[in-house]
C-alpha cells in the first residue's frame, strides 16, 4: 500500500505529517546534544575529583606511600580518571555519529521535501490554469449560443413580418447564420478545452500527485529508518565503551583486593622501627647506705633509667604516651645532624645506606664523565683539527675535584655506617671502591677483594651475616627469587648464582642489601638483593 493510491486526496495531511517527522528528528538531535553536555559535565567533575585527591596524595616522600591501602587509593583515582575519559568518549561519539550525522541528513530531507512540494504546487497550478481556460471557453460558448438563438428567433420573426422587406429578412437570416457559426466554433473550442482538462486532471490525480506522494512516502520511511538507527546508536555508543568501563571498575575492585593489612603493618614497622632495646629494670638505690654508696663509684656508672640506656640518643623520649603538653627539655626536637645521629639506630642505618647509594650513583656518573673527557682529549691530541685538548682542561679538573669530594663523602658515610651497623650480630659494609682509572672493585663481606662486577656499580651493597647459620635447622621458605645477574659468591657466607636461576627465599633483606636464599640441594647463603626479583608468599 502506498500514499499515492490510498491518500490521493490527503495532500494537507501528508504535508503536515512529513513536517512533523522532520521536527521529531530535530527534537531527537537536541535531546542527544543535551545528553552529551551532561556526559561532558559528569566527566569533567570526575576528572576534577580525581585530580583534587591525587594532589593531596601525590607527595612520594610521604611515609605512607608504600602502604598498599595508600597505593590502592591512588589506583582507584587513576581508574576514575580513565572512567571519566570513557564518559567523554561517549559524548564525543554521540556528537559525531548521531548529532552531526542526523543534522546533515535532516538538511538533505528538508531540501528533498521542498522539491517534491514545489512539484506538487506546479502540477496544481497547471491544472488550475487549464480549468480556468475550460471555464472561460464554456462561458463564451454559453454566451455565443444564446446570441445565436436570439439571432435565429429575430430572423424567423422578421421573415413572418409582412411589413419587413426582403432585404431586412435576408439580413436577419445572415446575422442568425453568422451567430450560429460563431456559437458552433465556441462549442468546438469548449469541447477541446474540456477534453484537455479531463486529460490533465487524470494525469494529475492518477500519475503526477501519486508519484509525488509516493516520493514523500519514501522520504518519510527513510527518515524513520535513519531515526531508528539513531536510536540504536544512542545505546550502542555506550555499549561500545562498556568493556573499557568494566576494566576500570575491575581495576577498582583489584585495587581493593590488593590491600594487604599484614604488608602495611610490616611497612609501618620497617619505616618506624627505632632499633632501641627496651629499658631494663631500674636498680634499687639504697640511700640508707649513704656512706657505702658515697664510697662506691661503681654504682655511679650503672644506668639508672631509659635516658642512661640511650647513650648519645638522650634526647629520645621513651614514654609511650605524652604525659603532659607542658614544655619540658625532653620535648625539644633533636637537632638534625649530617650523620643522622638524631635518628633511632634502625632508621639511621637506612638513611646512611640511602645516602651512600646516592653518593655512589653520583660518583659513578662523575667517573664516567671523566673517562669520556679522557677519551675526547686523546682524540683531540691525535687529531688537532677536531678540537683543542686544552679546552677540556677546566672540565677535567672540575670532574677530578668532584670525584675526590665524592670519595671523601663516601668514606665518611662508610665510617658512620660501620659505627651504626652493630645490632647484636656482625655487620660488615660491602661497597664499590673506585680506582684511579674509573674502574670499580667489590669488597666482600670479610674485606677481601672480589673480581665480580655488578650491572649497577653505583649501588652500595651492605651485608649482615650470621657466621653459624649453617648449623641452624632449615627454615621454611618465605618466597622465591629469580636471579637477574650472575653472582660468584666468592666471599664467606655468600652463595653463587647464575642469571635466570630460581632460589628459595628463607630470610628477607633486613635493610642491609642482602637476602638469604636456599638451593634445591639445601645449600644456603646470602646474595645481593638488587641482583634478584623477589616474590614473597602471601
Amino acid at each position: 500500500m502506498d500514499w499515492g493510491t490510498e491518500l490521493w486526496d490527503q495532500y494537507d495531511i501528508i504535508e503536515k505529517h512529513t513536517q512533523s517527522g522532520l521536527e521529531l528528528v530535530e527534537k531527537y538531535v537536541k535531546f542527544v546534544k543535551e545528553r552529551t553536555e551532561i556526559e561532558q559535565s559528569y566527566a569533567k567533575q570526575l576528572r576534577n575529583l580525581s585530580k583534587k585527591y591525587n594532589q593531596k596524595r601525590s607527595n612520594k616522600d610521604e611515609p605512607d606511600c608504600r602502604l598498599s591501602s595508600y597505593q590502592s587509593f591512588v589506583d582507584i583515582l587513576n581508574e576514575m580518571n580513565d572512567y571519566a575519559g570513557q564518559r567523554e568518549l561517549i559524548a564525543e561519539n554521540m556528537i559525531m555519529n548521531i548529532c552531526i550525522d542526523l543534522t546533515k541528513y535532516l538538511q538533505e530531507l528538508k531540501q528533498e521535501r521542498k522539491t517534491y512540494l514545489l512539484e506538487a504546487k506546479k502540477a496544481q497550478q497547471s491544472l488550475e490554469s487549464t480549468y480556468k481556460q475550460l471555464d472561460s471557453s464554456k462561458k463564451r460558448f454559453e454566451r455565443e449560443w444564446r446570441e445565436a438563438e436570439r439571432a435565429a428567433q429575430y430572423a424567423e420573426k422578421t421573415d413572418q413580418d409582412i411589413n419587413a422587406t426582403k432585404a431586412d429578412v435576408e439580413k436577419a437570416k445572415q446575422q442568425a447564420h453568422m451567430r450560429a457559426r460563431v456559437a458552433e466554433d465556441c462549442k468546438n473550442d469548449y469541447a477541446a478545452q474540456l477534453q484537455k482538462y479531463n486529460k490533465e486532471q487524470s494525469q494529475f490525480y492518477f500519475n503526477d500527485m501519486p508519484l509525488i506522494f509516493n516520493k514523500l512516502q519514501d522520504l518519510d520511511e527513510r527518515r524513520i529508518r535513519k531515526l531508528g538507527h539513531g536510536y540504536i546508536l544512542f545505546s550502542d555508543t555506550e555499549k561500545n565503551v562498556m568493556p573499557i568501563i568494566g576494566k576500570c571498575l575491575e581495576g577498582i575492585t583489584k585495587a581493593g583486593t590488593n590491600v594487604n593489612e599484614k604488608n602495611d603493618s610490616m611497612v609501618i614497622i620497617e619505616q618506624n622501627k627505632s632499633g632501641f632495646e627496651r629499658p631494663g629494670d631500674l636498680e634499687f638505690e639504697d640511700y640508707s647506705q649513704g656512706i657505702n654508696r658515697a664510697s662506691s663509684d661503681s654504682s655511679l656508672g650503672t644506668p639508672k633509667g631509659p635516658m642512661d640506656l640511650l647513650g648519645k640518643n638522650k634526647s629520645k623520649n621513651f614514654w609511650l604516651f605524652k604525659r603532659s603538653k607542658k614544655f619540658t627539655p625532653d620535648r625539644i626536637m633533636p637537632t638534625v645532624t649530617e650523620d643522622f645521629g638524631h635518628l633511632p639506630p634502625e632508621q639511621r642505618r637506612k638513611k646512611l645506606q640511602q645516602k651512600l647509594e646516592e653518593i655512589s650513583k653520583e660518583l659513578q656518573k662523575e667517573v664516567d664523565q671523566s673517562e669520556a673527557l679522557g677519551k675526547m682529549k686523546d682524540v683531540y691530541e691525535k687529531n688537532p683539527q677536531m678540537g683543542d685538548p686544552a679546552s677540556l682542561a677546566t672540565q677535567i679538573s672540575q670532574t677530578s675535584q668532584n670525584i675526590e669530594r665524592l670519595r671523601g663523602e663516601l668514606n665518611k658515610y662508610e665510617t658512620w655506617l660501620s659505627e651504626a651497623g652493630v645490632r647484636g650480630d656482625t655487620l660488615r659494609y660491602r661497597a664499590h671502591s673506585f680506582n684511579n682509572n674509573g674502574a670499580h672493585e667489590v669488597l666482600s663481606p670479610d674485606g677481601a677483594h672480589s673480581d665480580e662486577s655488578t650491572p649497577d656499580p653505583s649501588q652500595a651493597i651492605y651485608a649482615e651475616f650470621d657466621d653459624d647459620f649453617e648449623d641452624e635447622e632449615p627454615v621454611a621458605p618465605i618466597g622465591k627469587c629469580t636471579a637477574m645477574y650472575n653472582f660468584p659468591g666468592a666471599s664467606e657466607g655468600t652463595i653463587s648464582m647464575q642469571e635466570g636461576e630460581v632460589l628459595a627465599v628463607v630470610e628477607e633483606d633486613k635493610g642491609d642489601g642482602w637476602t638469604r636464599v636456599r638451593r634445591h640441594n639445601g645449600d644456603e647463603g646470602y646474595i645481593p638483593t638488587s641482583y634478584v626479583t623477589i616474590t614473597l608468599n602471601k
